[in-house]
Formats: C-alpha cells, sequence, structure tokens
C-alpha cells in the first residue's frame, strides 16, 4: 500500500515533503497536480529486477515475470550503482531539475528528461538515482551507458512498470 498526495492549490505542504524526498532529479511546480507516492511500513511483495550487464529491466511480482525491457544506463564515468534496495518515492509528470545548475527543466511529461514517470530508489548525497522515461529513445533502444546513473526507459515501457510497481518494493541491480 502507498500513500497518494495531490498537490493542494498552494502547493506548500507536497512541495516542502517532495523537496526533502527528490534532492536530484523531479521538482513540484504549483501550477501542475503532482502525485507523490510514499513508503507505508509493510511488506511490499516482489522486485525489479535490473541486469546492467544486458541493459534490460524485469518486476517479479507473484511468480509472474514482466518484461524484459531494455534500458538506457549509466556512463562508466557515472555508473548505475549495482546492489540491493527499495523502491522510495515514484512520481507522475516529474519535473527535473538540475543538481549542478539548479535550474529546473520547464517541460514535463513525456518530453521531460525525466519522461513522465519516475521511480527513485537511490539518495547518495544531493543525487537521487532512479528509473524514469525519456525524450531520447535512440540511447535506450541501442542499449546505451550514456546517463549520469539513473535508469532511462522508453516512455510506454516505464509506465507499463510503473503500474506494476509500488513504494518499499525491493530493487536488484546485477552487474
Amino acid at each position: 500500500m502507498s500513500l497518494k498526495c495531490t498537490a493542494c492549490a498552494s502547493g506548500l505542504p507536497v512541495a516542502l515533503l517532495a523537496s526533502s524526498l527528490l534532492v536530484a532529479a523531479p521538482a513540484l511546480s504549483r501550477s501542475q497536480p503532482t502525485h507523490v507516492s510514499m513508503a507505508v511500513r509493510h511488506p511490499v511483495e516482489g522486485r525489479v529486477v535490473l541486469d546492467l550487464g544486458r541493459r534490460q529491466i524485469s518486476v517479479v511480482r507473484q511468480g509472474q515475470t514482466l518484461g524484459p525491457w531494455p534500458v538506457a544506463i549509466g556512463d562508466p564515468k557515472t555508473p548505475t550503482p549495482s546492489g540491493m534496495f527499495k523502491v522510495e518515492n515514484m512520481m507522475i509528470n516529474p519535473q527535473y531539475q538540475s543538481t549542478k545548475s539548479g535550474k529546473v527543466h520547464p517541460k514535463r511529461g513525456p518530453q521531460s528528461p525525466l519522461g513522465h514517470r519516475w521511480i527513485g530508489f537511490l539518495r547518495s548525497g544531493p543525487n537521487q538515482f532512479g528509473i524514469h522515461g525519456t525524450p531520447w529513445p535512440h540511447w535506450v533502444k541501442t542499449r546505451a551507458a550514456v546517463s549520469n546513473g539513473c535508469v532511462r526507459m522508453l516512455n510506454a515501457h516505464v509506465q507499463q512498470l510503473y503500474d506494476h510497481v509500488e513504494v518499499g518494493m525491493a530493487v536488484e541491480i546485477t552487474r
């Protein structure tokens, strides 16, 4: 189970909450409602499985495997981390904010650098790593190592993944 919040007219409560969770990637805007999911303490069945060597991702729930889908991963200088993680937060229509400049990208949705879905799994200092869509499908189709550590998926695929994942679910990333 996850708690779904919708930005209210003032935007303040959700903006404060989201800013503490989403330091490096999504930013909130008062002009467009944003759905934020946060963890509720209970066991979550299933797991997201990312194979960095094959550059593919799938989700396993109730004995069923969905996927695999192709992904683009971190550049060798900014690699995607490997190990066991948990989904920390999820957003629909996230807005990208640069960790270097602090600049907020004006577009949301499929043409945003984050696509229209965000699944965060690790915070490291000012950065957050996540699985998200992209407006650059070429990099996913060629399974390139080009990101700053996040996992890029085709927008249609990340929506399918998002619909079968919840906050607290395990994320297993292998090399």
